[in-house]
């Protein structure tokens, strides 16, 4: 699974291509991405709003999803601090995620790269999991808009979406030797509106066909302040 990765620069987002329009959310995001922090999400375009027909909107969304029936902000906070990923096998299912699936609130989220465990040595050490080319990429995830039943502030958060990973060449070596392997499921430029656009009924095995770009893994010791602001 994923709770921490680094989301694509302001001028990785821009050249995202024309179907994402080129429209920076309002706001800044850290360098590194934990469940409750903000980052940039993509998402369908508003109906009506300034992209052209085919763009796409990039928003700011909090990482851990706030499913529609939190309680209050308390309970809203606790649930998200185990939504920030959403298995394929049980997406469909799950009451945090049934909805955002159903409704079609598909989402894809930019990020350079994303850091998984790995005990090989015996006990943890963060590995740097990125494309083989070194190019940022797109993550396949769900999206949700929660309404503050006292303040009726809204909060936009998201999941990401994972798959299995026992055969996969890097991933497999993430994790404890028990634990079952994940990866997150990456999906190409040129199948972004595929994604966003897709039946529900049709979504997940699309999805599944997806292998996704080579991998590579190396060591990578956390940051020093991992709250700093992305650069451009």
């Amino acid at each position: 699974m994923c709770t921490n990765y680094t989301p694509a620069t302001p001028r990785q987002l821009i050249a995202l291509g024309d179907w994402a329009a080129g429209v920076l959310p309002e706001g800044s995001w850290p360098e590194e991405t934990y469940p409750g922090y903000l980052a940039p999400v993509v998402v369908q375009g508003t109906p009506g709003g300034p992209q052209s027909a085919s763009a796409c909107d990039i928003r700011l969304a909090r990482f851990g999803l706030i499913p529609r029936w939190c309680r209050d902000a308390a309970h809203a906070a606790m649930v998200g601090r185990g939504t920030y990923n959403a298995r394929t096998e049980t997406v469909t299912d799950k009451p945090s995620f049934r909805s955002p699936w159903l409704e079609r609130r598909f989402a894809l989220v930019p990020m350079q790269h994303y850091f998984e465990p790995c005990w090989e040595t015996g006990r943890s050490v963060r590995w740097r999991i990125a494309r083989a080319d070194g190019e940022p990429f797109l993550v396949a995830a769900l999206h949700e808009l929660w309404t503050d039943p006292l303040s009726q502030e809204h909060t936009h958060s998201f999941t990401l979406l994972t798959r299995n990973a026992d055969t996969h060449p890097v991933l497999q070596r993430m994790h404890r030797p028990a634990d079952e392997k994940r990866q997150v499921c990456i999906v190409s430029s040129q199948d972004a509106h595929d994604w966003l656009d897709s039946p529900a009924d049709r979504a997940l095995p699309w999805l599944m066909q997806r292998d996704g770009p080579e991998l590579t893994g190396t060591p990578a010791p956390l940051r020093e302040d991992p709250q700093a602001v992305l650069p451009f």
